[in-house]
């Protein structure tokens, strides 16, 4: 008899008893969910997020387990909360709009946004690039019209939608830069408007946690509803003006697009065995290669129009070829002291944003090396 056997009985038992305790825990959550839906309550509550965990972690602690294991635990169990809280449907936080249409409705994108606005009881309508010859009809009473549109067609399709405009409707867009698209919904619409970039892809599980930019743009008050409404689907607003907003995507969109994109060429031309390369990884290295490799999985063109959507997206991409070549000046002098003193000044701009990086990457690591097996 091989004498772990009882012992692994004995755990296996004790699995078996998790998985009830999460389904009694996943029925208790679907609850809360109804009463968040009947309450018109935010799907995300941080404070209420914040002292759970942080109790937890305490009577583990006392128990002997580390607090890390309860936490990375409790954040699973959590995420896979706030997707079942989505089941349930929103409150309407406004009941008096008669008609949403979202321009690009069909697109990934505008097509999420959509299912929120179905699932939270407002009337949905979608008018996408087939759709315009029955624009009149479609953008009727239309209470909030919506642009989500690839970037180089926004400025010409919110100039198509100026004659089927009335100042009582709220024009919004979704597009990744601001400034030009803000400007332009001002300059052809008198009623309220307002610029919001989702800082998330079309594939999220839940809202939860989920960044919005807002740039103000007119009548704030006519749109206030729809920014709560984002946040009772969990979604955080981030307000912000809207050069400030495209000058701050130049370093957390385009510089860091082209440096993925630039990363993978570079790989794809070298005699190397990406399979080889994966089989030999780190969980570091494998999780790099992962966010390299997810970027070639998406649309080209839509990274494209981002690179290239400004000026200073150039220059600052110009200026990381220069950084490329001081960094590697360091080795071909055989400047080791250099490099570690640049090191140092880098070190000290992050600041006390270095341990906190540190402790986040290692929770991706030890899941990144969990999903490994």
């Amino acid at each position: 008899m091989n004498p772990l056997e009882p012992i692994r009985e004995q755990i296996d038992k004790l699995d078996q008893q998790l998985i009830e305790l999460l389904a009694k825990r996943l029925a208790l959550v679907a609850e809360v969910g109804k009463i968040k839906h009947q309450y018109g309550l935010p799907i995300y509550a941080p404070e209420r997020e914040a002292f759970m965990i942080n109790a937890r972690r305490e009577e583990a602690e006392k128990r002997g387990i580390p607090a890390d294991l309860i936490e990375d635990i409790l954040r699973r169990v959590m995420r896979e909360s706030y997707a079942s809280e989505n089941k349930h449907g929103f409150k309407t936080v406004n009941p008096s709009i008669q008609k949403i249409v979202v321009v690009g409705g069909k697109g990934k994108l505008g097509g999420l946004f959509a299912r929120y606005f179905v699932n939270s009881g407002y009337p949905v309508a979608v008018l996408d690039k087939d759709d315009w010859h029955n624009a009149t009809e479609i953008l009727h009473k239309a209470d909030l019209v919506l642009v989500s549109v690839p970037i180089d067609h926004t400025l010409p399709t919110l100039e198509a939608l100026k004659p089927y405009l009335t100042e009582n409707m709220i024009l919004a867009d979704l597009t990744s830069v601001k400034a030009q698209p803000l400007a332009k919904m001002l300059e052809i619409h008198q009623g309220a408007v307002v610029g919001l970039h989702p800082m998330f892809g079309p594939d999220i599980a839940s809202f939860a946690k989920q960044v919005t930019a807002c740039c103000h743009g007119r009548s704030s008050e006519k749109y206030q509803w729809l920014l709560e409404q984002i946040q009772i689907w969990g979604g955080k607003i981030e307000y912000i003006d809207a050069k400030e907003h495209d000058h701050a995507m130049t370093y957390i969109q385009a510089l860091r697009h082209f440096s993925t994109f630039t990363y993978g060429l570079h790989l794809s031309q070298q005699p190397i065995k990406l399979s080889q390369l994966l089989a030999l990884s780190s969980p570091i290295y494998r999780l790099e290669l992962a966010m390299i490799g997810r970027l070639f999985a998406q649309d080209g063109a839509l990274y494209a129009d981002i690179i290239s959507d400004k000026p200073e997206n150039l220059a600052v991409i110009e200026s990381l070829q220069q950084s490329f070549a001081e960094s590697l000046a360091f080795f071909q002098q055989h400047n080791k002291q250099g490099f570690i003193e640049t090191f140092e000044k880098v070190h000290q701009w992050f600041g006390e944003y270095s341990e906190q990086f540190l402790k986040e990457s290692r929770n991706l690591l030890q899941q990144a090396n969990d999903l490994r097996g």
